[in-house]
């Protein structure tokens, strides 16, 4: 362990994906004893048999399966990274640092702010041409996503805030900025640029390529935060906003109580996008200096060896 705890940033990051990689493995090996008892019978080969899709017990073993691989190979090896790289866990992930409800309302301005600036790239990246083989990928995962997304009642509603927005952002933050992104900031000094590295890394992990860029661009967002304040908590709050107000969205639409279809796709002005990427720029900025003036040092990120104490700010 102390060996470990002495290590390089890049030794720690080799183990954080062989730790990942050992846990993918791990999961594949239950899933094919586990999964039929517990998804009422299912096989992980029925995944992709669209006949079945239809069920609504398919649509909630789907579900599982979701919630199930985002633990296992995401918080999992998050928790055990910091667990042996460190003696307070909890620090090293910055989840010991609370933030005021001044900072909470930024994060969560930083996300709203950047919806259009999402928008106009999500319409490039749908242009990208793709192989057919990559197409029928894409396809799958889509329409996969819309039964999981049919949602009939309150329940159903309530159950994929739990399974498909909370799980995925408290899991993915953990993984990807409570110990990725800190690693790579503590290889490079620099923790805008790690941020950014870690967000492409975190779209690439998600194999849905007609997503990559508005992925690469919320994954820095969220870096973005997480560097700016020290909190990880901050980060899976503003991630939840984003997957849970999707969720709540499209069940309302569904309900036929708003005429919104958040699924559809809709064009963004240029200009719109440009000014919420002015915006949206500026918040964090301004996140940043807010933290600093309230004693906070973003530069310890950078620094191995540094455990901050718990303060609310």
């Amino acid at each position: 362990m102390d060996l470990i705890r002495k290590s390089s940033p890049f030794s720690r990051l080799a183990l954080l994906f062989a730790l990942m990689f050992v846990c993918y493995f791990v999961f594949g090996i239950l899933m094919v004893v586990l999964f039929p008892a517990i998804s009422g019978g299912y096989t992980l080969e029925q995944i992709t048999d669209t006949a079945v899709w239809g069920s609504p017990s398919f649509a909630f073993a789907a579900k599982m399966l979701q919630f199930l691989y985002t633990t296992m190979i995401f918080l999992v090896p998050g928790l055990l990274l910091a667990w042996i790289a460190s003696p307070k866990p909890e620090a090293y992930l910055g989840l010991e640092r609370r933030a005021g409800f001044i900072h909470l309302g930024m994060a969560i301005l930083v996300m709203l702010c950047a919806f259009p600036m999402v928008g106009l790239l999500s319409e490039w990246n749908e242009s990208w041409p793709l192989p057919k083989s990559l197409m029928d990928i894409e396809e799958s995962a889509k329409v996969q996503t819309e039964m999981m997304l049919k949602m009939p009642d309150l329940t159903s509603m309530l159950t994929n805030l739990l399974l498909v927005a909370l799980a995925p952002a408290i899991a993915e933050e953990v993984l990807f900025r409570g110990v990725m992104q800190k690693l790579i900031t503590q290889m490079i000094k620099n923790g805008w640029v790690a941020a950014l590295i870690t967000a492409v890394i975190f779209s690439v992990l998600h194999f849905q390529f007609l997503g990559f860029m508005p992925r690469v661009l919320l994954g820095f967002l969220l870096g973005a935060v997480y560097f700016a304040t020290g909190s990880l908590w901050l980060s899976i709050a503003a991630h939840f906003l984003n997957n849970g107000l999707q969720v709540v969205l499209i069940y309302l639409y569904q309900a036929k109580m708003t005429k919104y279809d958040a699924t559809a796709d809709e064009h963004v002005p240029l200009y719109f996008g440009l000014l919420s990427a002015v915006v949206t720029g500026l918040l964090i900025w301004r996140l940043y200096r807010r933290a600093k003036e309230n004693g906070y040092n973003a530069a310890a990120l950078a620094q191995p060896e540094v455990i901050t104490e718990e303060k609310e700010y």
